[in-house]
C-alpha cells in the first residue's frame, strides 16, 4: 500500500486541516505562540517604560503593565487552552482557519490599541480590547451547550467573570484611576479556572504516568473533598475581592490554603519527580496554596498586598500557563510527552520569577535589583518556550489523532 493510500485511510485529526497554514489548524498554535512572544515583549517594554518613560498605555504605565499581564498574556494562553480542550470535551470540531484568524486578530488588535490609546482614540481602543473575551466566551458557550457538557458551565462562569473584569478594569482606570478591585476579580477568576481544570488534568495525567510504570498507588479520584475545597476557595476569593484586609478574609484564605495543600497531596505529585512535564503541574498548583497563604498574611498585615498579588500573578498564573502550554503543545503535535532540557530550563526560570518577585517586600532596599532579576527570569521562560516550540507550532503538522488525555 502506498503512502498516499495510507494517508487516505488514516483518521483525520479533529480540526487539523490537510491544507492551509499549520498555525491556523488549531487554537493552541497561534495563541500559545503569541502569548509567549507577547509575554516577553510586554515585560521588556515595561522595563523600558520604567527606565525611559515611553508613555505606554497613556496616562498610567503601571496600569498598562498590569492589564497586559492579566488580559494580554494570560488571556491568550487561556484562549489557546480552551480552544483546544473544549473540542476534546465535547467531541465537536475546533475553531480553525479563517474564524480562528479573525479571533486571533481581535486579540492582537487589543494589544496594539492599548500600547498608545491616543492613536486610535481612548474609547475606541478600550472597546477593541474589551471585545476579545466576550467573543471567546460566546464561542466556548456555543460549543459547551451544543455538546451538552453541562458540568463545564462553571468554566463559562469564570470566563464571564474575566470578560466582565476586563471591562471593569478599563472603567476603573478611566473613572477612578484605581485598578485594584478589577485586578482582584481577574486574578480570582483565573485561580478558580486553575483549581477547576487543575482538578481534572493533574490527577488524570499523574494517574496515566504512574500506570505506565506499573505503580498502583494512584491519585485520589474527584469527590466530596474536592467540592469542599473548591467552595471554600470560592468563598475566600469573594472575601478577598471585597475586603482584602479583613480578618474574615485572612481566616478564609488560610483555610483554603490548608484544604488545597491537602488536595494537592492527594494527587501524589512527589511520585512524578522523574518527569518534569508532570511534576511542574503539581509545582504550579503549589502556587495556588502559596497564593492563599499570601492573601491571608496580607489580610493580617504580615505581608504587603502587592507582594501577595505577585505570588498569584507571576507564580500561580505564570507557572500554570507555561506548564499547560508545553504539555498541550507536545501532546497535540506528536512530540514525546517528556520534558526536554529547554523545557525544564523554562520551568526553572518561571518558578524563579514567581519566587523572586514577592521578596521585594522582605528586602525593600534591593527592590530594583530583585524586580530586574524576576523580570529577566520571566523573559527567559517565555523566550525558551518560543525557541523550542515556535518552529513546532508554525510548521509541524501532526498526522495522527491526539492521544486520549492530552486535554
Amino acid at each position: 500500500m502506498t503512502q498516499v493510500e495510507l494517508q487516505k485511510r488514516e483518521p483525520v485529526p479533529r480540526g487539523l486541516a490537510r491544507t492551509g497554514p499549520v498555525i491556523l489548524s488549531y487554537g493552541f498554535r497561534p495563541f500559545f505562540l503569541a502569548a509567549t512572544v507577547w509575554g516577553a515583549m510586554s515585560m521588556v517594554l515595561w522595563i523600558l517604560e520604567v527606565s525611559l518613560g515611553l508613555g505606554l498605555g497613556g496616562a498610567s504605565g503601571s496600569a498598562w503593565h498590569a492589564h497586559e499581564m492579566l488580559f494580554g498574556y494570560t488571556s491568550a494562553a487561556l484562549a489557546g487552552f480552551l480552544l483546544t480542550a473544549i473540542p476534546n470535551w465535547t467531541g465537536r470540531l475546533p475553531v480553525s482557519g479563517q474564524p480562528l484568524l479573525a479571533l486571533f486578530a481581535l486579540w492582537a488588535a487589543g494589544r496594539l490599541a492599548l500600547l498608545w490609546p491616543s492613536a486610535l482614540g481612548e474609547t475606541a481602543s478600550l472597546v477593541v480590547d474589551s471585545s476579545f473575551l466576550p467573543v471567546l466566551f460566546l464561542i466556548c458557550a456555543r460549543e459547551i451547550v451544543a455538546g451538552k457538557k453541562w458540568k463545564d458551565l462553571k468554566v463559562l462562569a469564570a470566563l464571564f467573570a474575566l470578560a466582565s473584569g476586563n471591562a471593569f478594569f478599563h472603567y476603573g482606570n478611566a473613572v477612578w484611576g484605581d485598578i485594584a478591585l478589577p485586578s482582584r476579580v481577574a486574578i480570582a477568576a483565573y485561580m478558580m479556572l486553575i483549581m477547576i481544570i487543575g482538578g481534572r488534568i493533574l490527577p488524570s495525567f499523574t494517574r496515566n504516568w504512574l500506570r505506565k510504570r506499573g505503580i498502583t498507588t494512584l491519585p485520589s479520584p474527584y469527590g466530596r473533598f474536592d467540592i469542599v475545597a473548591l467552595v471554600t476557595a470560592l468563598g475566600a476569593l469573594a472575601l478577598w475581592i471585597a475586603d482584602p484586609q479583613g480578618w474574615a478574609t485572612g481566616v478564609a484564605c488560610v483555610a483554603a490554603a490548608v484544604l488545597h495543600a491537602i488536595r494537592l497531596a492527594r494527587w501524589r505529585g512527589w511520585m512524578t519527580v522523574a518527569e518534569g512535564l508532570v511534576l511542574v503541574l503539581h509545582l504550579a498548583y503549589g502556587f495556588v496554596v502559596l497564593s492563599f497563604l499570601s492573601f491571608g498574611a496580607a489580610a493580617f498585615g504580615w505581608l504587603e498586598p502587592i507582594a501577595a498579588l505577585h505570588v498569584a500573578t507571576v507564580g500561580c498564573l505564570g507557572a500554570m500557563t507555561l506548564a499547560v502550554m508545553t504539555r498541550a503543545t507536545r501532546g497535540h503535535t506528536g512530540l514525546e510527552l517528556r520534558a526536554s532540557g529547554l523545557t525544564l530550563a523554562s520551568y526553572a526560570a518561571m518558578i524563579a520569577a514567581g519566587a523572586l518577585r514577592p521578596i521585594t517586600a522582605l528586602l525593600p532596599d534591593f527592590h530594583s535589583e530583585i524586580v530586574s532579576l524576576a523580570g529577566a527570569a520571566w523573559i527567559a521562560a517565555m523566550l525558551l518556550f518560543v525557541a523550542e516550540y515556535g518552529p513546532v507550532l508554525l510548521t509541524r503538522r501532526k498526522e495522527l489523532p491526539s492521544p486520549r488525555g492530552s486535554f
